[in-house]
């Protein structure tokens, strides 16, 4: 959509406007001190024009009260012109002088001679506080008043929240793939925007407030601008941190002026993006503290203070909704909470078809296949692995963008960009890479965690060996043996150490790591632990007790250490098929996933990784390095776990 002209050069026609100002001012002050016609032999006149233009040849000679005295007895003085501090005087010879007369004495002299009737010579009065403009003084202080106007323009430009107001955004719910959910509890609103008279009539309260939440990269944002876009509202988007000043009192008049703005411009949306920025109420231990209150409170009654047929909706999106101030999520407010969720596998594809038709794609895309490969990623996700394959495919100079270019940009978004120059490994460190990569690959398999796409001993991001597995369905409920199954996969890679060279390495504190967080929240939040205790070490917490985590790390510790003989006695069982992996991997460094699956059923038969009911976890990648720094997207922490109910993660 074509902005208009006036829109897209709105900041140079300011700034031109300006410039047409001061000259418009400047010429006008030309004007008034240009010189005024003279009248023919009117000295004083012909005195005072050249005084006007250019006083230098009468201050360039000044004189004593007795040179005065002595041209006004012998008749030399041809003119003269007072001023309030001086007094200047032309002879006859064409001598011009002046003199000083900050007290008025001579100037009551020279006037007194005329009150005897000796008018000897033609008097004027010269840039007298009489005839001077009102705007003289002001011009004499004018580097003062130039520091206060930007002084002042400063400020109002500090006080203002930075509001971004459109008129209208040109994205609808069409325009949105996905969200069908958001959508359809976004329905009402745009009814209520669209005509608020109809929901006061029948004396229902419109919402005014509704929260989006849910993971970064959602839409969330595109989703505000679209319910502006349908309803036809202003759309004025900010964030929580536009609130904050280091000025005391600031954030408290931004809050007022935004939502001033917002009723002028009714019906409007008022979006606030990562409202969480606002923060919460709490002790006034510091100023800075008391301020932070200050715009909470402000922002709570100015959502009070909205009429039921006002026409403005307030519209926050935020990804820690545990963050905001108890009483902003009460009914009255944010009367409706709306969670925006990760897209299923068709919006997928949709989104590949939309972001491939933004760029040079090949004919052999299979939109469906990334699709399914791609479980768990959001919207951001896709868009930027379809800009990543577009820059593979500008560097290896190809035409278009191929089908191989979008699975190396999904493998980089999943396991990290493949280094250059990365110092060579010796025999040694290869060998232990890959019996690790191959015990976490064996396991996965035989468990049924995922489908296995590849292993490899190529490093990969900061890891130097990876094993990519990718769930197979969208799942948000896990049982148990899910996630005991995937406890013994992250342990399988020291594991494997163990069993061929009787000694672990360091490679494996990465798995230990994300290993121990599963466990701790399986016996501290979900009362999967191996004690049968059902208490939440998370509601302890929030109901402020003091608690011995002691029992909790045991309990953990337990788990850890049950599901690691399990997982050793499943990979003596696999032995031979880890030899074969890893003799594999020392080749040709990747092994394909169907080669891992067709080692595990050859020892275990058909069945064996078919994902029953309680194997089907979620595990983006592991790797096995001292390195390794990587960041699944299952991520079940005590204190990340997000409140689905009961027996969810």
């Amino acid at each position: 959509m074509t902005k208009p002209f006036f829109t897209r050069h709105r900041r140079l026609l300011g700034v031109a406007s300006l410039c047409l100002a001061l000259l418009a001012a400047a010429a006008g002050y030309g004007f008034a001190q240009r010189p005024q016609p003279v009248p023919a032999g009117d000295a004083s006149a012909a005195m005072l024009a050249e005084l006007r233009r250019d006083t230098s040849p009468w201050t360039a000679h000044r004189a004593d009260l007795s040179t005065l005295v002595g041209d006004m007895r012998d008749g030399r003085i041809s003119s003269a012109a007072l001023s309030d501090e001086a007094v200047y005087v032309s002879t006859g010879d064409g001598r011009r002088y002046w003199l000083a007369d900050q007290s008025g004495r001579v100037g009551e002299m020279i006037l007194r001679d005329y009150g005897n009737g000796a008018a000897l010579f033609p008097v004027s009065l010269f840039d007298t506080d009489g005839e001077a403009p009102w705007y003289r003084e002001l011009q004499a202080q004018w580097p003062f008043l130039m520091l206060l106007v930007l002084g002042a323009g400063l400020a109002w430009w500090k006080l203002r929240p930075h509001t971004r107001l459109k008129h209208r955004t040109g994205v609808t719910f069409a325009d949105v793939v996905g969200a069908a959910e958001a959508k359809q509890a976004l329905s009402d609103v745009v009814g209520y925007l669209r005509a608020p008279a109809a929901f006061t009539k029948l004396g229902a309260r419109p919402p005014r407030g509704v929260l989006l939440t849910g993971d970064p990269g959602t839409g969330k944002t595109q989703l505000a601008r679209a319910l502006a876009g349908e309803c036809g509202a202003h759309f004025i988007q900010v964030t929580g941190s536009d609130f904050s000043s280091m000025y005391f009192g600031v954030g408290i008049h931004k809050v007022k002026t935004l939502f001033r703005t917002a009723r002028e411009n009714a019906p409007c949306i008022l979006f606030i993006d990562e409202i969480d920025g606002i923060g919460r109420r709490g002790e006034q231990s510091r100023a800075s503290d008391a301020e932070a209150n200050r715009i909470v409170n402000q922002f709570l009654t100015e959502m009070d203070g909205f009429a039921a047929d006002s026409g403005v909706l307030v519209l926050g999106a935020t990804n820690f909704p545990n963050s905001l101030d108890p009483a902003l999520l009460r009914e009255g407010r944010f009367d409706r909470s709306i969670a925006v969720g990760l897209p299923t596998p068709s919006e997928r594809e949709q989104l590949f078809h939309l972001y491939c038709a933004k760029v040079r794609a090949g004919a052999d895309i299979d939109h469906a296949l990334l699709a399914r490969n791609s479980v768990g990623l959001t919207p951001a996700a896709i868009a930027s692995i379809v800009n990543q394959a577009a820059l593979l495919a500008a560097r290896d100079s190809s035409a278009e963008v191929g089908m191989q270019h979008f699975v190396d940009a999904l493998e980089t978004c999943r396991i990290g960009e493949q280094p250059i120059g990365a110092s060579a490994l010796s025999e040694t460190e290869r060998t232990r890479i890959a019996v690790h990569e191959a015990g976490h690959a064996l396991v996965a398999a035989a468990l049924g965690c995922g489908r296995v796409e590849k292993v490899t001993i190529l490093p990969r991001g900061q890891a130097l060996g990876v094993t990519l597995v990718t769930p197979t369905e969208d799942k948000r409920l896990h049982l148990e043996s899910e996630l005991r199954a995937r406890i013994q996969m992250l342990l399988a890679g020291r594991g494997a150490e163990r069993l061929h060279f009787s000694e672990v390495s360091s490679g494996a504190g990465q798995d230990l790591h994300e290993a121990s967080k599963l466990a701790l929240s399986m016996v501290g939040t979900l009362g999967m632990g191996p004690s049968g205790s059902l208490l939440s070490l998370q509601a302890v917490r929030e109901a402020h007790l003091d608690s011995d985590p002691h029992e909790a790390l045991q309990a953990a510790d337990q788990l850890l250490q049950q599901l690691d003989r399990e997982c050793l006695a499943l990979l003596q069982r696999l032995r031979p098929a880890l030899e074969l992996i890893t003799r594999r991997l020392l080749e040709d460094e990747t092994v394909p996933g169907e080669e891992v699956q067709a080692a595990v059923r050859a020892l275990l038969g058909e069945s064996a990784g078919v994902p029953r009911q309680a194997r089907a976890c979620h595990l983006e990648r592991v790797a096995a390095s001292p390195l390794a720094n990587f960041d699944p997207l299952f991520d079940l922490a005590v204190d990340d776990l997000p409140d689905y109910g009961p027996g969810m993660a």
